[in-house]
């Protein structure tokens, strides 16, 4: 066995805060903690609010959009909750989402098809791509909204966003893209791209947790699920997150195009290694149009879940999306979307990169997952027949 150290690579679930991003938030936890207030409030209230206004106005820039149109959320979930039955309950009608949706959009789906909402799904093909005329056809004179995400969140496919907001712009429909992954990693202008609605969040660019917003294009209807006040243009509730957001505006400015090719660098030497030297091993998703920091593989004729526990106790964190790891006894829904089988979904295993990641960390992780994935074929159920 190589010799321990401490690798972490499931930068999609959760990064390491970078340190900047803590010393810009400092201040709103210590010296300028009070409620946002007006100029008629007082000293400090008004400090916090130029706090938030900044984050907002940094965030809307990224964007291309403007202050007003972003509404500050506690993450990702909330914010494709928000949109999905935001503008559901605001305006009826059907709803349009892919089959492999993250949790967020896939679950408020469900929920509001329980509630009596006509909810349809769209299939991908063996990348995890939307076939445009797929939408074309399903989009009916009732469709209210389509949600599509701009990346898949375990297999890193990238949509062509712009090709399918297009469409529903021209049919009158309202799109929603969950950008979680891909915000910051790619240019995103919603003067270039027609979406409606977009998800993003903080924590998987090394800002802090607990944070994330909805970008809600101006005169869009939506109705507000967290009640409260009349926070955030009356469209969410409750005592705003100010460290966090000023915190999310500093880890916007932080990532750079170098960082992003420096990831993907990283990621295609984790693919390429391991398709050349571990035999019987599937790369899912699509090779090209993927994410910078996503590498999903599948190990045949092994768990993914036994692969996870024994490279932890090699110092390196992965994730899989078989059973025990997804806390549900069914497969990933991902890779059962793109057309696999349980043996391929149970092997599956998700390699994850962020700014702490390095060369020697990748090298690391494919000379231990070699080894590990020899030893566990040969007393692994699952072999070749």
């Amino acid at each position: 066995m190589v010799s321990r150290k401490k690798v972490y690579m499931d930068n999609a679930s959760s990064t390491r805060l970078d340190e900047r991003v803590m010393e810009a938030m400092e201040p709103y936890f210590f010296d300028k903690y009070a409620v946002a207030t007006s100029e008629f409030g007082h000293s400090m209230g008004v400090e916090a609010k130029e706090g938030l206004d900044g984050a907002r106005k940094t965030i809307a820039n990224k964007l291309g959009a403007s202050p007003q149109e972003i509404v500050f959320t506690s993450g990702s979930a909330e914010s494709s909750n928000l949109a999905l039955k935001g503008v559901l309950s605001a305006q009826g009608g059907h709803l349009i989402i892919s089959d492999i949706e993250d949790f967020p959009v896939l679950h408020s789906a469900r929920t509001l098809e329980k509630n009596g909402y006509d909810v349809s799904y769209l299939p991908v093909d063996h990348e995890g791509s939307v076939d445009p005329e797929d939408l074309k056809k399903e989009i009916r004179d009732d469709t209210v909204l389509v949600s599509i995400q701009h990346a898949n969140q375990e297999i890193g496919t990238i949509q062509d966003i712009k090709k399918l907001a297009d469409i529903c712009a021209d049919k009158g429909v309202l799109f929603h893209t969950d950008a979680t992954h891909t915000f910051t990693r790619f240019p995103f202008d919603v003067n270039e791209i027609p979406a409606d609605l977009i998800t993003i969040s903080a924590n998987a660019i090394h800002g802090p947790k607990g944070i994330g917003a909805l970008y809600v294009r101006e005169g869009i209807k939506i109705k507000k699920q967290m009640e409260g006040g009349f926070q955030e243009f009356d469209k969410r509730g409750g005592l705003e997150n100010i460290p966090g957001a000023v915190g999310f505006a500093k880890a916007i400015e932080l990532v750079t195009e170098d960082e992003n090719d420096r990831i993907k660098g990283l990621r295609d030497r984790i693919i390429d290694r391991v398709l050349k030297e571990i035999p019987d091993t599937t790369l899912n998703g699509a090779r090209e149009e993927r994410l910078p920091q996503n590498a999903n593989i599948t190990f045949h004729y092994v768990e993914g879940e036994s692969i996870t526990l024994h490279m932890d106790m090699r110092g390196v964190s992965v994730s899989t999306g078989s059973a025990c790891f997804s806390r549900s006894l069914e497969a990933s829904h991902v890779i059962m979307g793109i057309g696999g089988d349980h043996e391929r979904a149970h092997g599956s295993v998700r390699f994850s990169l962020g700014r702490y990641s390095t060369k020697e960390d990748v090298d690391y992780v494919v000379d231990n997952i070699k080894e590990v994935v020899e030893r566990l074929r040969e007393i692994s159920p699952l072999g070749k027949e």
